[in-house]
């Protein structure tokens, strides 16, 4: 295996056996992408809770517990409710990190910038798939405070205290 950059992932990937194949180059991207989301995906629904760094309007860090809510067309959607702090800060500074802890001391880092959608089936599928209190919030997909977000230019760190190299995405 060679390390290498190749399209929008860097990961492992084994030189093509078929020299200058682009479909075959093609469809080695699709799958390293796919692979590379499902694993940043399981990762995020086994943690449970991540921790989400923003730029507060006074401009100090601030981290606070969220949670990722499902992923969709290679989008990774979360929400909040708009009268909230952190959607103010969002809305003033939309670069953001998250950081969720994993079993064996792993942990993934996930860097982007929040862009806000309006989606109602994705709401949808919130409403439906979440826990408890989610729902309580919510209510229906049309609810005003009700502020979706997926993070654009998504990069995410996959690392450990193994020793091994992490491993890094873009998505």
């Amino acid at each position: 295996m060679v390390p290498a950059l190749y399209g929008d992932c860097d990961v492992p990937m084994m030189n093509s056996p078929v020299p200058g194949s682009d479909e075959l180059t093609y469809l080695t991207l699709n799958n390293l992408r796919g692979s590379a989301m499902k694993l940043v995906v399981d990762f995020l629904k086994k943690s449970q809770t991540q921790y989400l760094a923003t730029i507060g309007t006074d401009g100090k860090p601030k981290v606070r517990p969220f949670q990722f809510k499902l992923e969709d067309g290679g989008k990774l959607y979360f929400s909040t409710t708009n009268d909230k702090q952190v959607y103010k800060e969002i809305t003033q500074q939309p670069y953001v990190e998250l950081c969720a802890c994993g079993e064996n001391f792993s942990w993934l880092r996930l860097s982007g910038k929040v862009v806000f959608s309006q989606d109602r089936s994705i709401k949808s599928r919130i409403i439906e798939e979440a826990i408890p209190l989610v729902r309580a919030i919510y209510k229906t997909p049309d609810n005003p405070i009700f502020a979706l977000f997926y993070l654009d230019e998504a990069i995410a760190t996959i690392a450990d205290f193994s020793g091994n190299p992490p491993q890094t995405f873009r998505l």
